[in-house]
């Protein structure tokens, strides 16, 4: 019975595990609204696989004013990708899961490519990096509806050979709910593309970053006559703000007031000439593919499962498999020292 007393309290120092129970020291941090103490720096931490989340970034950076963009700031777009064909930019696409990237079918519908040719970079800004993370591909899926025509159903889906690893630079973009474009808040598209319609040499090689307003759907169609339900219009009013060559497939995330989560609206898709004032761009509705995502991603054998990745995993404490550890040079601390060396004398003495 001495002997477990031991065992017992010297478990509260250092998690020893006995049978079917593991007693662990606990650490005292400030909560909200809470007492305690922290010794260092407050940090919100959101789990690396939940969708949305720019936990890197640093938020409150400075407004600052593709054509007319400035560079983003790391993290800021985890989900972004370059899609590649023989080690060069030729698209944009977003991380949805580990497994799959969403992008527009006109990306690949023209080129004869295979997924061999196609790699995917992520987790950086700067394409020039030395060590970029390189995904190849392993599938490539137009939707089969797609219509060259008129661009309507203008998605596709990249099947990776492995899984992402996420953090704070690599995370998925979470699909949008079904929302009046009024509702949609702070809006922004980023990519490596053109930077001077006049210049085809100008692709950027660091990701830039424009920001964004939903437009109205029946004030645009009468500027875009062969605009589809399953196309949204996006610009900026009084500025040359737009995407361009290069831009494609990449995505156009909003919050919403009410939720802090970055969502994917639309998927840059077309337009009449980027960076033309008051002209704006023809974006894929990504809320009207939620299912067609789903359902072509369990037909690949890697399901796409929303839940997953949208839902904070269970962070419960079971705290009667703890035992608390008094804080060091607190009077508990010092008597449980003498108590554990009186112990350990009447043993061995």
């Amino acid at each position: 019975m001495l002997l477990l007393s031991i065992l017992l309290l010297m478990s509260q120092a250092k998690g020893v595990h006995l049978g079917m129970w593991t007693l662990l020291p606990v650490v005292r941090v400030a909560l909200p609204g809470g007492a305690g103490h922290d010794n260092g720096p407050s940090h919100h931490f959101h789990p690396v696989n939940e969708c949305g989340k720019r936990p890197i970034f640093e938020e409150g950076t400075q407004y600052s004013r593709i054509i007319g963009g400035m560079e983003a700031e790391v993290g800021e777009f985890p989900w972004q990708v370059s899609i590649q064909a023989r080690n060069e930019h030729f698209c944009g696409g977003a991380i949805i899961n580990e497994w799959w990237i969403v992008t527009a079918a006109h990306c690949l519908f023209y080129e004869e490519l295979s997924p061999m040719d196609l790699s995917v970079v992520l987790g950086t800004n700067d394409l020039r990096s030395p060590s970029l993370e390189i995904k190849r591909v392993t599938s490539i899926i137009l939707h089969k509806d797609f219509q060259r025509a008129n661009m309507d159903n203008d998605i596709a889906l990249l099947q990776l050979a492995l899984p992402i690893t996420f953090s704070g630079l690599k995370g998925p973009i979470c699909l949008p709910r079904k929302l009046s474009p009024s509702m949609w808040h702070k809006c922004w598209v980023a990519g490596w593309g053109q930077t001077n319609t006049d210049d085809k040499n100008s692709m950027k090689t660091d990701l830039m970053k424009v920001p964004m307003i939903i437009m109205d759907w029946k004030e645009c169609s009468k500027a875009f006559p062969r605009l589809t339900k399953n196309m949204l219009c996006a610009g900026y009013e009084n500025e040359s703000f737009d995407a361009c060559q290069g831009d494609s497939g990449g995505p156009l995330v909003c919050t919403t007031k009410s939720d802090k989560n970055w969502y994917q609206v639309g998927i840059i898709s077309w337009g009449r000439s980027c960076g033309q004032k008051n002209t704006p761009g023809i974006y894929t509705l990504l809320e009207n593919y939620n299912l067609w995502i789903k359902n072509v991603t369990e037909i690949e054998g890697r399901p796409f499962n929303a839940e997953e990745i949208q839902s904070p995993p269970n962070r419960k404490r079971l705290r009667s498999h703890t035992a608390e550890f008094p804080e060091t040079g607190s009077p508990r601390f010092w008597l449980l020292i003498s108590l554990l060396s009186y112990m350990l004398f009447v043993i061995f003495y």
